[in-house]
């Protein structure tokens, strides 16, 4: 084999290498082209959102419904407004509740919703008003130790 040859199969894996890395980084960032499913916006208020971020995951039961499209604060009420695009084929109800939840090693913030037993459903633009901030480890921890200095 000459050198020529050699050197055009060492190009296509490096070219298939790098293609691969790219591909994992874009997995793993939560970067990689969304299904075309359907969707319904719905936003919801939030006090804290602790390191909730776009693109974050929307769970309900475990199961990925949706994604946070756009997190922006209302200077009127100075609190967190949360978008989230979810998928048409989950319908909700109005008196479901969302929460920021914490999963994995790394503390990966999502949204997590828990329908209600309403009959009526929540519709493209709709709000959730039954919201549970995140826990900020922070505050828990300067409680705890104000209340057993207070002792």
């Amino acid at each position: 084999m000459n050198r020529t040859v050699m050197d055009i199969w060492v190009g296509i894996f490096v070219a298939i290498g790098i293609g691969a890395t790219v591909f994992v980084a874009l997995r793993v960032a939560n970067l990689a082209s969304s299904t075309s499913e359907a969707t319904y916006q719905v936003t919801a208020e939030f006090s804290n959102i602790g390191g909730l971020k776009v693109r974050a995951p929307v769970k309900s039961a475990g199961v990925v419904v949706g994604r946070v499209t756009d997190i922006t604060l209302d200077t009127q009420k100075y609190v967190a407004m949360v978008s989230m695009n979810l998928e048409q084929r989950y319908p909700f109800s109005q008196d479901t509740s969302a929460s920021i939840l914490t999963s994995g090693l790394l503390g990966e913030q999502y949204v997590g919703l828990e329908s209600g037993a309403e009959s009526e459903n929540l519709t493209d633009g709709g709000k959730i008003t039954l919201t549970s901030s995140a826990l900020v480890l922070e505050s828990l921890i300067s409680e705890f130790l104000l209340d057993k200095a207070s002792e």
